[in-house]
């Protein structure tokens, strides 16, 4: 049977695909190999070959979890570890792929004896995904705190009748309500968010940045 290349005697659940137009210069990178998770313990490597992958990422990310940029199999990613429940990590891992737009995989260390080969599930397939952040511009722009709960995309989804897009502001992450230069509709559209129980606030478009304009 065929040896996994890295994370020897780790058995690896694939909970989401690795993007596949990974930076050029990872490899010239000097980053140590990503460490094995401990006995029970559950990680994430989250793929994140760019600066600006990782300074992303670290901003959706609760302030309190721990994370480390290392390579394995020679793509840069970012570990995200501390997890003794699968589902938690699962949790995590489509928040990452929903709200950030990065993959995961979900890796744990093997109980069985050492002479049994750890058992890998396949990849789905997922679209590639661009991080291109630019300034939302003049306007005005209403934002969710979302308090690290990805489930609330699809209620403000609701709420607000369409779309909502992935912010930062004054270097948290929001969920971007709407976006307009009608101040008579962003007024009313916070209004009606803060009266159905969402954090929302008014900020100028010229200090949002946009991450992603689409939150699945």
């Amino acid at each position: 049977m065929r040896k996994l290349p890295t994370l020897s005697g780790v058995l690896l659940l694939a909970f989401a695909p690795l993007i596949s137009n990974i930076h050029p210069v990872i490899a010239q990178q000097n980053f140590a190999n990503c460490q094995q998770p401990n006995v029970g313990e559950y990680l994430l490597l989250v793929l994140s070959p760019t600066p600006e992958n990782q300074k992303q990422l670290r901003a959706a990310l609760p302030t309190e979890q721990k994370t480390i940029v290392c390579k394995d199999n020679n793509q840069i990613v970012t570990r995200v570890g501390g997890f003794t429940n699968i589902d938690d990590a699962k949790r995590l891992a489509r928040y990452i792929q929903n709200i950030v737009g990065l993959s995961a995989t979900i890796t744990t260390r093997a109980t069985e004896p050492a002479t049994q080969l750890p058992q890998t599930i396949p990849n789905i397939q997922t679209p590639k995904i661009t991080y291109n952040p630019k300034i939302l511009g003049e306007g005005y722009a209403i934002l969710v705190d979302y308090f690290n709960r990805p489930e609330m995309v699809s209620s403000l989804r609701k709420a607000v009748g369409g779309d909502v897009g992935f912010v930062s502001y004054g270097q948290r992450p929001y969920l971007l309500a709407v976006y307009t230069t009608n101040q008579k509709e962003a007024y009313n559209t916070l209004k009606k968010l803060s009266e159905t129980g969402f954090v929302a606030i008014l900020a100028d478009g010229r200090k949002v940045v946009l991450l992603r304009s689409i939150v699945r």
